[in-house]
Order: C-alpha cells, then structure tokens, then sequence
C-alpha cells in the first residue's frame, strides 16, 4: 500500500536529501569550529562571522570558505600536532614513573651492594609504601 504512495524514485530523492542536510550540518559545525578556533581573529570577526553564517547561511558559509578556506586546514594541522605532542609529553611521563615494586628492587639492590644501609633502606621502603 505505501509503494503505491510513495514512489522508489521519490525514496531515493528523500535519501539524497537527507544526506545533503547531514553533510550541510556538518558543514557548519566544522566552520564554527574554525571560527572559534582560529587565534588570528579577534572576538568581534569571530561575532561577525557567526552573525553573517545565521543570518545569511548559504551566503555566509560560501564567503567564509573563499575567505579563509584555505587556512582551515593549516589550522586543523597545527592543532592535531599539538595534541599529538601533548600526548606523546604524558606517555613520557608516565612511562619515566617507576611502580613502587621497581623502586623496592632498586632499593633491594643498593642495600645488597652496601651502597645503602639498613636504616635508610627501612626508611625509603617506609616513604616508598606510603
């Protein structure tokens, strides 16, 4: 009964418009990002920006991607690197930290080796357990 009211070209016409609009608000979603983002423009640009895109969507999201189009992705680059280099700095550090057991080894050891007596040793655990 629904074929009959609604045709498969008209299915597939509903298809390609909802993709459409999933791609527009995706659209706009990454271009305010951009706005927001982007350290090279003050508060008021960025207000004019986003007033520009409401008021006048088609026309706004255009003009920004001729704009400033081009330095979407330099900007989207530096960021990635950023938080790559962020990343990178905490696994560092946490891999530098050792677990408590590596560092009663490494007092085991020096108390072993006669580097550490047997105060200090009992004093290191103390902090180490602590």
């Amino acid at each position: 009964m629904l074929a009959y009211t609604y045709p498969l070209l008209d299915l597939l016409w509903t298809m390609v418009m909802i993709f459409a609009f999933v791609i527009w608000i995706w659209l706009l979603i990454y271009i305010f990002m951009d706005i927001f983002r982007s350290h090279d423009m003050g508060g008021w640009a960025k207000a004019l920006w986003v007033i520009f895109i409401v008021v006048l969507p088609f026309l706004g999201v255009l003009v920004y991607l001729i704009a400033r189009g081009g330095s979407m992705q330099e900007r989207s680059l530096k960021q990635a690197q950023r938080q790559k280099q962020e990343f990178d700095e905490y696994v560092q550090q946490a891999a530098a930290s050792s677990s408590p057991a590596e560092q009663l080894e490494k007092l085991a050891e020096l108390r072993a080796s006669g580097s550490l007596s047997d105060a200090d040793y009992e004093k290191a655990k103390a902090k180490i357990l602590n």
